[in-house]
Order: C-alpha cells, then sequence, then structure tokens
C-alpha cells in the first residue's frame, strides 16, 4: 500500500513540474526578466515609502526597534522606579533614526534592479519565495549600511540619553553583561532598520509572487501568475 502511495505521489509531483515548465515556457526571456525587475522595484519601493516615514518603525510592531535585549533588565527596573521615561526616549529616538535612515535605500535599490544579470533573474524566478530579497541582500547591504550610519549617527546625536547608553554600554561590555555589537546605539539601530527593511521587502515579494494580479501591471501578472504554482 506504503509503494503505491508514494508511487501515486512521485507521478503527481511529475505532472506538477511538467505544467509548471509549460506555464514558463509561454513566456520569453525578456519578458521574465523585465517582469522580476518590476515586481522587485515595485516590492522594494513599497517598502521604502511605508518604512521611511513618521512611525514607519515605530508605529509597525513587526519592525519596531526595542532597547537591546542586554538592557531589558535594565529597562525593566527604570520603569520600576519611575524612570520609564528614559526608556522611552531612547525607544522612540532609535525608531525615528531609522525612519530617517530608510529612504536613502531607494536609490540603491533601484540601482540593483538595473544591474541585475540574466543569471541573477533565473535563479530569483525560480528560487524561494524571498529570493529577491536575498539577492538585494546580498547586493545593496554593504553600501546602504555606509548610509544610514550617518544619519543614524546625527539623529541619536541630538538626544543625550543615547550618549548616556553608549557609556553605560561600554561598561556593560567591559562586564560581560552588554554584547559587544549592541555595545554602539548606532551601529545596533543601523543594523535593526536594515533588519527592518529587508523584511519589509520580503513581506512585499512574498505577497507579489502570492498575488500577481493584485500587484497592478500587466507584465508582472504574466510573469509571477506563470510561475505561480
Amino acid at each position: 500500500m506504503g509503494n503505491v502511495i508514494l508511487a501515486a505521489f512521485a507521478a503527481a509531483v511529475i505532472t506538477w513540474a511538467g505544467a509548471a515548465i509549460a506555464q514558463l515556457e509561454g513566456v520569453t526571456n525578456r519578458e521574465a526578466i523585465a517582469g522580476l525587475k518590476a515586481a522587485l522595484e515595485k516590492g522594494s519601493q513599497s517598502a521604502v515609502a511605508a518604512l521611511g516615514r513618521t512611525d514607519g518603525f515605530l508605529g509597525n510592531a513587526k519592525v519596531k526597534i526595542p532597547l537591546p535585549e542586554s538592557l531589558a533588565r535594565a529597562e525593566k527596573m527604570m520603569r520600576r522606579f519611575g524612570m520609564g521615561s528614559y526608556a522611552d526616549e531612547l525607544i522612540v529616538t532609535m525608531n525615528r533614526a531609522a525612519e530617517a535612515a530608510v529612504p536613502q535605500a531607494r536609490e540603491l535599490l533601484v540601482d540593483s534592479v538595473k544591474k541585475m544579470s540574466v543569471q541573477d533573474a533565473k535563479g530569483i524566478l525560480t528560487g524561494g519565495d524571498t529570493a529577491g530579497t536575498a539577492y538585494f541582500k546580498r547586493t545593496t547591504q554593504g553600501e546602504m549600511r555606509k548610509r544610514f550610519l550617518p544619519i543614524v549617527e546625527k539623529a541619536t546625536a541630538k538626544v543625550g540619553v543615547a550618549q548616556k547608553y553608549d557609556e553605560y554600554a561600554r561598561q556593560g561590555v567591559a562586564f560581560g553583561l552588554v554584547k559587544k555589537e549592541q555595545a554602539d546605539i548606532d551601529e545596533y539601530v543601523t543594523q535593526k532598520a536594515l533588519d527592518g527593511l529587508y523584511f519589509m521587502i520580503a513581506e512585499e515579494e512574498k505577497r507579489i509572487r502570492k498575488d500577481p494580479v493584485g500587484a497592478g501591471t500587466d507584465i508582472i501578472k504574466k510573469v509571477f501568475g506563470a510561475i505561480k504554482f
């Protein structure tokens, strides 16, 4: 009985794969690449627009930047002794800094799409639900970090509590209480801003793959409709 079920499953997979290939054959390479680029540009720009505004991070529980895990205990103590406003101020500052930095990503993401090779495109089209996001992360993260960091530094410098955090964190590192990568608030916020951006791009990519018709443009509908199996 088990062999019969296994054989039936194998036959179903072969049939499914054959149908998928047939669908893709109806799309030319040029159309496939054009559709992919349109989808990635649309998704990435939607993510930037959603995050690069007031409350883009602070008002979105999925990407809101909290105090580092290493300071969670200190935060609880601050709130217990009526000093919660200091923690709140730092949280708002971190999220506002991320919101200010994200618009810098727009140009880099568009440029990454333009430079995409045919091989890159094929890998993304036949990859997983977030293959395009992985491509963006690989090609933009380094330069994006360089652009985000000065903006984050400028935003946190306006608030004295940010400097107090750095002082506390450096002491915490010395005693093994704070992780080294969380000892600099600007580096921490920059990384969290990047994490939030790529997360939102991934969400947009999954949405487009799931509902290409709702994505809007004809080329996206044709290409992603063909690979949606």
